[in-house]
């Protein structure tokens, strides 16, 4: 498997295997993937296997808080889940912002989104304490915006 920044002629693909994320994640439209490979390739690694796009993670820097990078998806092949794709995409993420000095990563999840809170504690993520339980997820009300909870996880970059 190589890792491998998002570019434009892989954007198509990107988009078939966030697909496969439902009902968690929904693609996002083409143009944006285009933004995506033309100003963020460096926080948007792919893993490839052979020629196939196997895992993606689309994340941003903050320009408003530039310690802080946000992870926005991440998904990996259902055929090639628990073989190590996400860590390594994510410690791909991780060491970029390390050279930039930022001091954590950042996502959210839904939290009835189980599996998903059990992957990012895992590898090494922290959920942040919130204003809601779900069993033993807390979760932010309103986190997104109105009718939007999330249960947000960080890791630290020092």
């Amino acid at each position: 498997m190589d890792i491998e920044p998002l570019s434009i002629g892989r954007i198509g693909e990107v988009i078939d295997l966030v697909s496969t994320g439902a009902p968690y994640l929904t693609a996002r439209t083409w143009s944006d993937y285009w933004a995506y490979a033309t100003l963020f390739s460096s926080t948007c690694p792919l893993a490839v296997d052979g020629a196939r796009v196997v895992g993606s993670v689309v994340a941003f820097r903050s320009q408003d808080q530039p310690g802080d990078i946000y992870v926005q998806d991440v998904v990996t092949d259902p055929g090639h889940r628990r073989q190590g794709i996400t860590r390594a995409l994510l410690d791909t993420v991780a060491g970029r912002g390390r050279e930039w000095g930022c001091r954590r990563l950042y996502l959210t999840s839904e939290p009835g989104n189980r599996t998903a809170h059990a992957a990012w504690t895992a590898l090494g993520f922290t959920n942040v304490v919130g204003d809601r339980s779900f069993g033993d997820i807390s979760a932010v009300t309103d986190y997104k915006g109105p009718g939007r909870t999330r249960a947000v996880y960080e890791l630290s970059l020092s």
